[in-house]
């Protein structure tokens, strides 16, 4: 064969290959062309717009981002019915699901006698362990049940002041439910009496963190009185109550307005307590202070349901027989009257005998004057050494004869009553013991008196003059927040903390003013006071703020070292911020460069039902207790 016919079958068979070639890729153009529009168009019309299709072959690919795996699925399907579903290769991604809204977090924390509950729901980032260990060191091991939950979700910002803060207290309060959440803490107790109540109330809105929204219920239930006592006198013509006690506030008025009739022009009051051995106390306290004011004066005395009328020297027999019987005839039948009618006194008799113990300021006591036998002096003696000092006792009481009956009793009782007093005097006659001094309790007077009446019996006469001074009081002396807050402004008044140029280090005139600012906080005890530190404009803000937090620094420093409890004090720098002056003249830089003491006190909130208060019965009330912010700045100096 010719290599000319080689060639031409060869070339043909060549040119028949390229056409087979094209025409084959242009069929698998069209296929894809078509599958791609198809499948796009059918997605479209079944509102999934949000698909991309592109096709390679017979292979159909779908990609895109779905909103659901429910659309996603939709998608394949649709496309399954437009081409063979083999074909449909899924590349499409699933928008991330949204993230759930965390439940609430709060805990209850149920305390009383046999131990603690704690009910809720916590985040599972929270240590359990160290929780209950804390709680466990709060209460000195109280026995505690765990009943709460937890969530694997983040925990909230403030979660963590707020629980500490709930656990720290419960060191406060042996009887209590405190509610948590993460930015709220409420807390009810009660405690014994309405000083412990507003004890309670200032620790709990001092320790409470800034984040942190406090609510107080603390109840004071009443006092029981034992016994449950009333001294009233009129002397020369001047009534007033040694002590006063009522079982309502009914009683109360009910009492206050009879000694008004009876000549009382200055202001009294009356415990309100449990005890009362009569509901018909009021009436017999009201007929019983008319009857003495009717005879003109001299004491008058309930223990219980024993009453003592002592009726003052020089009234008529005959009167004194008239009234007596007529209060006697109208008085409750469960009181006991026991009336006296003093004699006059014979001038012509001996000194008295006398038993003098004194109490000085200093804590000195001294005892004097007659006893009436070496066992009775002993007993003195060794009764004052236990409820005084061994060191701080003096005994020259000497033993004499002739001394009545109950002297020993009488003694021993007025030394007992002298327990009561931060200074001041006993003074034990046959006829008459007598209370004087200064104290440092607020109802000494009538714990005196009912003590008296109880352990000398009816029918004995005693006076009280007992002076109730606040800076002798434990509590009541502490400076209130605020008035520490006044007493610093006062020192910077007329003074600044300065600084050296350009530096944090207060300068050698800073020592004093710093020793007269810490003596004022030692007093306060544990208040929240944030140390601002304020500079002027010159210079750049960044490197102000940076020398304004230093030296705020400087001075919460130079406290600790003036051994203040700094740990609820904070140092914040303001830098060029909070101007008080123009910056433009020497004077207003002068005056903006200072140190600012500001009181820190929370913010009144308002209640919201927490997860187990939610399934009280309706009718429960919650009021809650909070201290207002403090917003006056004290003068300082940088």
């Amino acid at each position: 064969m010719r290599l000319s016919s080689i060639f031409t079958i060869v070339g043909t068979f060549l040119a028949a290959a390229v056409f087979c070639v094209l025409m084959a890729s242009f069929a698998v153009r069209i296929i894809e062309d078509n599958s791609r529009l198809s499948v796009r168009n059918t997605l479209e019309q079944n509102g999934l717009s949000w698909a991309e299709v592109d096709a390679d072959g017979l292979q159909v690919f779908l990609a895109g981002t779905a909103p659901s795996e429910v659309a996603r699925f939709k998608a394949l399907s649709v496309a399954g019915t437009v081409v063979d579903a083999a074909r449909v290769i899924d590349q499409m991604l699933v928008e991330d699901a949204k993230i759930m809204t965390p439940p609430r977090f709060s805990i209850e924390i149920l305390r009383n006698d046999s131990g603690l509950s704690l009910i809720g729901l916590l985040p599972a980032s929270t240590d359990r362990e160290a929780l209950m260990a804390a709680i466990a060191k709060a209460t000195d091991g109280a026995p505690a049940k765990d009943l709460l939950e937890s969530a694997d979700y983040p925990e909230p910002e403030t979660w963590e002041d707020a629980l500490d803060f709930a656990v720290d207290s419960l060191s406060l309060l042996p009887r209590t439910k405190i509610s948590v959440d993460s930015t709220r803490v409420v807390v009810k107790a009660m405690v014994d009496s309405p000083a412990d109540k507003r004890r309670l109330e200032t620790e709990l809105a001092r320790a409470a963190p800034d984040d942190v929204r406090l609510s107080l219920d603390i109840s004071a239930p009443r006092p029981v009185i034992t016994p449950f006592n009333l001294r009233f006198l009129i002397e020369n013509g001047v009534a007033k109550f040694d002590a006063c006690s009522a079982d309502t506030e009914e009683t109360r008025a009910r009492i206050l307005s009879a000694a008004g009739r009876a000549g009382l022009d200055t202001k009294a009051d009356c415990t309100i307590g449990l005890g009362v051995p009569s509901p018909k106390w009021g009436e017999a306290v009201e007929q019983s202070i008319a009857a003495l004011a009717e005879l003109g004066g001299g004491s008058l005395t309930f223990s219980d349901a024993d009453i003592s009328l002592l009726v003052q020297q020089g009234t008529p027999q005959n009167v004194f027989d008239d009234v007596v019987g007529k209060l006697e005839s109208s008085l409750p039948d469960v009181f006991a009257l026991h009336a006296v009618l003093l004699e006059p006194e014979n001038k012509s008799d001996a000194a008295q005998p006398e038993f003098v113990a004194t109490l000085s300021p200093e804590g000195l006591v001294q005892l004097r004057g007659r006893v009436g036998s070496e066992l009775a002096r002993q007993t003195l003696d060794s009764f004052a050494k236990a409820r005084f000092s061994s060191r701080s006792v003096h005994m020259t009481a000497r033993v004499a004869e002739g001394l009545p009956r109950d002297w020993s009793l009488r003694t021993l009782t007025g030394l007992e009553a002298l327990t009561y007093l931060s200074n001041g005097a006993v003074t034990v006659t046959p006829d008459e013991l007598t209370v004087t001094g200064d104290t440092g309790q607020a109802d000494a007077s009538a714990t005196i008196s009912g003590f008296l009446a109880d352990k000398l019996g009816e029918g004995s006469q005693f006076s009280i003059n007992v002076t109730y001074r606040e800076e002798l009081d434990p509590i009541a002396s502490i400076p209130t927040p605020e008035e520490c807050e006044a007493k610093i402004a006062s020192v910077q008044s007329g003074r600044k903390i300065n600084f050296e140029p350009g530096s944090s280090t207060i300068d050698g005139n800073g020592a004093a003013i710093m020793d007269d600012i810490a003596e004022i906080l030692r007093e306060c005890g544990d208040i929240r006071i944030e140390i601002g530190g304020h500079t002027d404009s010159q210079g750049r803000e960044e490197m102000n703020e940076r020398l304004s937090q230093e030296r705020a620094q400087a001075v919460l420093n130079e406290l600790r070292a003036r051994r203040v409890l700094t740990s609820s004090f904070t140092a914040k720098g303001y830098g060029e911020s909070q101007p008080i002056a123009d910056n433009d003249t020497e004077e207003g830089r002068e005056a903006n460069r200072r140190i600012e003491f500001r009181l820190l006190r929370p913010q009144p909130v308002e209640e919201v039902a927490t997860t187990l208060e939610s399934l009280e019965e309706p009718g429960e009330e919650e009021s809650g207790a909070t201290s207002a912010e403090q917003e006056e700045p004290a003068d300082e100096q940088n």
